[in-house]
């Protein structure tokens, strides 16, 4: 079994790589920071006995894809499980005040990075009439709080591409998935907080947040339900989470 895994060199992604390797998946792990990848792929070889194929590219350029995915050798091309998880959020402020830029980058990764990526992947598994799509969305594609417009935006655009393709892979064998977490404690917002990391860790205060280990936990789950299952989507939460506007902190004096 094949799986490829977009943005794989840190979070979700790094925890779903060793998870899916020590399943016995033979890995195409895919990010933009070249030594994070080597250094993955090392980790990878080193403690499992697969074959690991890492391939260097943004996932919003189009063209880098499609010469990533065309580029793979022959051992690599049946890929039966993909994993759409490169994925971010930037920026905290309300819309009104919010930064363009910012609306670029998470449209341009969340929503087009997937398409590009899933729209190369398809066509073979439409031929082997078989395969596994699990798109990482987020509570954010559920539920819309105050200063996220666009990205959970963003994340209701992969909630309805993960309903569609369901509807026309169907016919093909193909399961299609999503995972939607809540808060967990990743890079996820150092980057949304463009590098502030105490603006980052005041996100979690009072509280325990999600890891990357149980979105690998729910990953593995989903992939080893047998032929006739299909999990279609999985919606995980912090317990002192109930929503994107309700948790329970404890605060620490």
């Amino acid at each position: 079994m094949i799986a490829l895994i977009t943005g794989a060199t840190s979070g979700f992604g790094h925890a779903i790589a060793l998870r899916l390797a020590k399943l016995g998946y033979k890995l195409i792990i895919t990010g933009r920071r070249s030594e994070r990848l080597e250094k993955l792929t090392k980790e990878l070889q080193a403690n499992f006995s697969i074959e690991v194929l890492p391939l260097c590219f943004d996932v919003r350029d189009n063209e880098a894809c499609t010469k990533a995915i065309l580029s793979l050798p022959a051992n690599f091309k049946k890929i039966d499980l993909l994993i759409n998880n490169a994925g971010l959020a930037a920026g905290t402020s309300p819309f009104q005040e919010s930064d363009l830029a910012d609306y670029d980058q998470m449209i341009d990764t969340n929503v087009k990075g997937l398409l590009y990526v899933t729209k190369l992947i398809v066509p073979g598994m439409i031929g082997a009439e078989s395969g596994h799509i699990i798109n990482i969305s987020s509570i954010a594609g559920i539920e819309v709080y105050p200063t996220g417009s666009v990205y959970c935006a963003s994340k209701h655009a992969v909630n309805a591409i993960t309903k569609g393709l369901r509807l026309d892979l169907i016919k093909y064998g193909i399961k299609v998935s999503s995972i939607s977490p809540g808060m967990a404690e990743t890079e996820f917002s150092i980057v949304r907080n463009h590098g502030d990391e105490a603006k980052a860790k005041a996100v979690y205060a009072g509280l325990v947040p999600l890891n990357a280990e149980d979105i690998a936990d729910t990953v593995e789950f989903i992939v080893t339900r047998p032929a006739h299952v299909s999990i279609n989507d999985i919606q995980i939460n912090p317990t002192q989470q109930a929503n994107t506007y309700i948790s329970h902190r404890k605060l620490v004096n």
